[in-house]
């Protein structure tokens, strides 16, 4: 599929210097739960069916999570949030997602985002979005869509920028607008901890969002 040879572009880039030597120093440092993993400490690809014609974008990937892991939201908080609301809503065959031999597929629905590396302080520098977004518009282009949802402002506001567009409406959680070429886009409040520890973001009103999208 063209989207896994761009996955292997992705897995081999090295343009953003900063990110290159946090993704590297924290897989050579590791956290102390995490001792004797290997850590994957290289761009994340993107992951999910690939016949897929729904498509979620994320923001980056997590120090000790995905930079772990080597898959999308695999491995920390936000992503057991996601995959349970993915498996409610059919999306995927199981709840939680570990690591990558742990069995877990998802249906019709393919996971990317913004910026491939996990940046110091899950804030990747507006040049190293800008570095990133080529891949994001290949992974636009490779395929029809028929929805997309995006994970937080940023992941809003960059899809339509890789666009060239303007957004069709100001962010906000469960936000609905039909785009030409991409079907129904979605947004919702991120699941990170920041967000459901304080009870911005619940899992009913992630799971009412994720239900939206897999109707679509």
């Amino acid at each position: 599929m063209p989207w896994e040879r761009l996955n292997e572009r992705i897995e081999s880039c090295r343009n953003c210097p900063r990110l290159v030597e946090w993704r590297e120093r924290v897989g050579q440092e590791k956290r102390a739960s995490f001792r004797d993993w290997e850590y994957w400490a290289r761009p994340v690809p993107n992951f999910g069916d690939s016949k897929a014609t729904k498509l979620i974008v994320g923001l980056a990937p997590a120090a000790h999570g995905a930079n772990r892991t080597g898959r999308m939201f695999t491995g920390d908080r936000s992503g057991d949030w996601l995959y349970r609301a993915l498996n409610r809503a059919g999306l995927a065959n199981q709840p939680t997602s570990d690591d990558t031999a742990d069995g877990l597929r998802l249906k019709g629905v393919l996971i990317t985002a913004i910026a491939h590396c996990a940046p110091p302080g899950n804030k990747p520098l507006p040049s190293e979005i800008e570095n990133c977004r080529p891949f994001l518009a290949e992974l636009l282009a490779t395929q029809s869509w028929r929805a997309v949802l995006c994970l937080g402002s940023l992941s809003w506001k960059e899809l339509f920028r890789t666009l060239g567009r303007r957004p069709p409406a100001k962010f906000a959680h469960g936000v609905e607008a039909q785009v030409e070429g991409l079907g129904v886009c979605l947004a919702s409040f991120h699941p990170s901890q920041q967000n459901t520890f304080t009870g911005k973001l619940t899992e009913a009103m992630l799971d009412e969002v994720v239900a939206r999208f897999a109707a679509i």
